[in-house]
């Protein structure tokens, strides 16, 4: 039985790890510092990132990336957004050394390249080689890492414009808590993913500044407008929008507990500096990124996007936290059709 490995040994990678594992696959969870591989190996779980789930049997840890990639079937992709890029380019670099099948690749990141504009699965196409290039999947859905490692009901979307490579991760991820779906539309499933997290923070803020549930409420729906909006400009389908990767991960994203984006933008919203918060978490927000990549993709796209454009101010401009929600409160009066 060929190998699962997933590339990055943060929560989410961490636990789709476990995952794999207590489906019965060989599983591979690779690393980049020894000192990470060696004390996940001698503890035999994340202590790190997710310190409360034991390591299956079947999962082992690398920060070898020859050997992580050795007879790899499916290689999951859960490093962040902004260093993916480097991190195919690695893996196209050992490939060319080798003879062997091309695996498919499963995105778990989520997020878009800030320099480029590219969402991931144009990075794997452009960094990957050739005959590996057609074997690409994004993963989305409303789905917390600890929640998945402790085998809690979960479902999420495969997007593959490969019907083959799309149903084979199906079936390789549904079970023991989980339940897939696919779809062909990998873009919807991305930009559903990488936009959200942008508006769970705002979602944040106004939890954070005490604005209560129903200025919680219009930020997810007026936010899934937005993301819809853009989304749909760039070639996603509707349907994908309204689906697990984009209302369901959004809804879960916007009030859950574990959604560290809704944490930054909690403490936003009680008046903490945003380098202050990123220090405290020691992990990855992607919707601080996200954020200027959803406004340039905005603006290059010629979408009106007033809660994005508002977060953009917070985060890169100084705009303080009451002015922002005055600004938005204060736009000119229209439909609700036009957004």
């Amino acid at each position: 039985m060929r190998t699962v490995t997933v590339l990055g040994a943060g929560s989410w990678g961490t636990a789709l790890a476990i995952h794999a594992a207590r489906r019965g696959r060989p599983t591979l969870l690779w690393t980049r510092t020894p000192e990470h591989q060696a004390a996940m190996a001698q503890e035999r779980r994340n202590a790190r990132y997710l310190p409360d789930f034991p390591f299956p049997e079947g999962l082992r840890t690398t920060d070898d990336l020859h050997q992580a990639l050795d007879g790899a079937e499916l290689v999951i992709c859960g490093i962040p957004s902004h260093g993916m890029r480097a991190m195919m380019e690695r893996v196209a670099q050992d490939f060319a050394t080798r003879d062997a099948p091309a695996p498919m690749y499963l995105i778990a990141a989520k997020g878009i390249e800030v320099d480029t504009l590219s969402n991931m699965h144009q990075v794997l196409a452009q960094e990957l080689p050739p005959s590996h290039r057609g074997r690409i999947a994004a993963l989305g859905g409303p789905s917390f890492a600890a929640e998945v490692a402790k085998g809690l009901p979960t479902t999420v979307v495969v997007g593959s414009e490969d019907a083959h490579v799309g149903m084979s991760i199906q079936a390789l991820l549904s079970g023991d808590g989980v339940r897939a779906y696919v779809t062909d539309d990998i873009l919807g499933v991305e930009l559903g993913g990488a936009f959200k997290n942008v508006i769970a923070m705002a979602a944040g803020i106004g939890d954070g500044a005490g604005l209560g549930d129903n200025a919680r409420a219009g930020i997810i729906t007026r936010g899934l407008a937005e993301i819809s909006r853009l989304a749909i400009s760039l070639g996603a389908l509707p349907a994908t929008l309204s689906g697990l990767a984009g209302l369901g991960d959004l809804v879960l994203t916007c009030t859950g507990g574990l959604s560290r984006n809704r944490r930054v933008g909690i403490a936003l919203g009680q008046g903490k500096k945003l380098e202050e918060i990123l220090a405290e978490m020691g992990m990855v927000a992607e919707g601080v990124k996200n954020t200027k990549s959803a406004y340039r993709l905005a603006q290059q796209q010629g979408v009106e996007m007033p809660l994005v454009s508002t977060m953009y101010a917070i985060l890169y401009e100084g705009m303080a936290v009451r002015e922002a929600v005055q600004a938005l409160m204060g736009r000119a009066l229209k439909a609700e059709r036009e957004w």
